[in-house]
């Protein structure tokens, strides 16, 4: 099995900032991408921010030059480094990874964290 733990949300002011991390654990291959998607109350799930093992990397539209995505060596940690955050970035942020467990089989699993409140407010 495997497993994704998040931490590092929490409170803070418009402009601040929060780094967001998430470590892959148990029967891992290979990761083939891992990051972030956050929901806010009422919405539906939105891209936040992703990085494949070649090093590619996607921003949502609503991140893009705020957010910073990167990973250790291993490459079963990401970080989400959150700069100048705004009220409207307010939403639980789940990690997610997409991982091969065998090679024998080089079958794909999708796997999701619990999630970590991001809460930006004055």
């Amino acid at each position: 099995q495997v497993q994704l733990v998040e931490s590092g949300g929490g409170l803070v002011q418009p402009g601040g900032s929060l780094r967001l991390s998430c470590t892959a654990s148990g029967i891992i291959f290979n990761v083939n991408a891992m990051g972030w998607c956050r929901q806010a109350p009422g919405e539906q799930r939105e891209l936040v921010a992703f990085i494949t093992s070649g090093g590619s990397i996607t921003y949502g539209d609503s991140v893009k030059g705020r957010f910073t995505i990167s990973r250790d060596n291993a490459k079963t940690t990401v970080f989400l480094q959150m700069n100048s955050l705004k009220p409207e970035d307010t939403a639980v942020y789940y990690c997610n990874g997409k991982i091969i467990r065998s090679a024998l089989t080089m079958r794909e699993f999708e796997y999701w964290g619990q999630g970590t409140q991001v809460t930006v407010s004055s």
